[in-house]
């Protein structure tokens, strides 16, 4: 960019161009945000492995929750959510033993480009919690979320920025009614 257009740009307050690896788009873009958030929820839920969480988070993370509004204010505090909820599952800790999964709801997920700035990301999952007296997944509940994932092209990855999480509902009966 030429140095004028860098003056008038700092002039109006827009932010100078990024530098670094370009945002993929396409299949590509779908394919790396499906990667993105497998490895959030995998460390949130069942591999209980809070470490990975900086590096998929921005540091001005938040999560907003339809039940608590805002649920997490920052990076930080999901990281310190998630270690201690992983603290209580081990041996010994107050919710020993436990063990929860998310899945998406098939054909539920769609992902957006926003310009070149990241992407949006919306979908419904289930989840479920272990009953091992029965040695079964229970199903528990489920939701909608919207995720807003920001490029970083100097380190060509995303992170999350904002989560929406909303529609909260208990578990659907199953089989369904038309189907009894």
């Amino acid at each position: 960019m030429p140095f004028t257009a860098l003056l008038l740009a700092a002039a109006l307050g827009a932010a100078p161009p990024a530098t670094g690896t370009p945002m993929p788009t396409g299949e590509a873009l779908t394919a790396r945000i499906e990667a993105s958030d497998a490895r959030l929820f995998w460390a949130a839920f069942e591999g209980c492995d809070a470490k990975a969480l900086p590096d998929l988070l921005a540091p001005d993370f938040r999560m907003i929750h339809d039940k608590d509004g805002l649920t997490l204010p920052s990076r930080d505090a999901m990281v310190a959510g998630v270690t201690k909820n992983c603290a209580n599952r081990q041996p010994g800790g107050v919710h020993s033993g436990y063990r929860n999964r998310r899945l998406l709801v098939p054909g539920s997920h769609r992902v957006r480009a926003m310009g070149d700035w990241g992407a949006l990301e919306e979908g419904a999952h289930v989840f479920f919690e272990w009953n091992a007296r029965d040695a079964r997944w229970d199903m528990v509940g489920g939701a909608h979320y919207m995720h807003l994932w920001q490029w970083m092209p100097a380190e060509a990855r995303f992170r999350l920025s904002q989560s929406y999480s909303y529609d909260h509902a208990g578990a659907a009966p199953y089989p369904p009614a038309s189907a009894r």
